[in-house]
């Protein structure tokens, strides 16, 4: 029941800040919206408890990309002054996710220590040594193309969003 309630409260605010990306008008917040996804999906990693996906998820997606994403954005459109009234009718916003995520994190806390297993949980099968190996020989081309997609569409977005002068 209480990995139950955890997750749902995680899928709601990870949905809800998926609703961020998409009607944000602003790119800089639509990329603090998608951060603030990968971390409720690297948090469900942990529920899962598996600790090296959700370190690799924070530190790769949310750390890495969305740097080279907010970098990108900031080279493609440059910034405009924004007003002194800018937050106002953001107020109810703010204190609505902020009320969901201590709620969240304050369930986590007094539901955490089960002494149970979380749901799902891999019983001694494989650990970081097994990952590492299917990933750098069964899953080495698909890896490697991954990264190569990735790199690709930067350098696309930057010929796209070039200026001509």
């Amino acid at each position: 029941m209480i990995e139950t309630a955890y997750f749902a409260s995680l899928a709601t605010l990870a949905v809800l800040f998926a609703i961020g990306v998409i009607v944000s008008r602003n790119t800089v917040h639509s990329a603090l919206f998608m951060v603030a996804v990968l971390f409720c999906v690297a948090m469900l990693y942990l529920s899962l408890a598996a600790e090296f996906l959700a370190v690799v998820q924070i530190t790769v997606y949310a750390g890495a990309i969305m740097v080279l994403f907010l970098f990108i954005i900031t080279m493609l459109t440059p910034t405009k002054e924004e007003g002194p009234n800018r937050l106002v009718n953001r107020l109810p916003w703010a204190v609505l996710l902020a009320t969901a995520f201590l709620v969240g994190v304050s369930l986590m806390i007094v539901h955490g220590g089960t002494g149970r297993p979380p749901v799902g949980a891999v019983d001694g099968a494989g650990g970081l040594p097994a990952l590492g190996g299917e990933l750098f020989t069964r899953y080495l081309l698909p890896f490697e193309l991954t990264s190569l997609l990735l790199v690709v569409a930067m350098v696309a977005a930057l010929v796209l969003g070039k200026r001509r002068v």
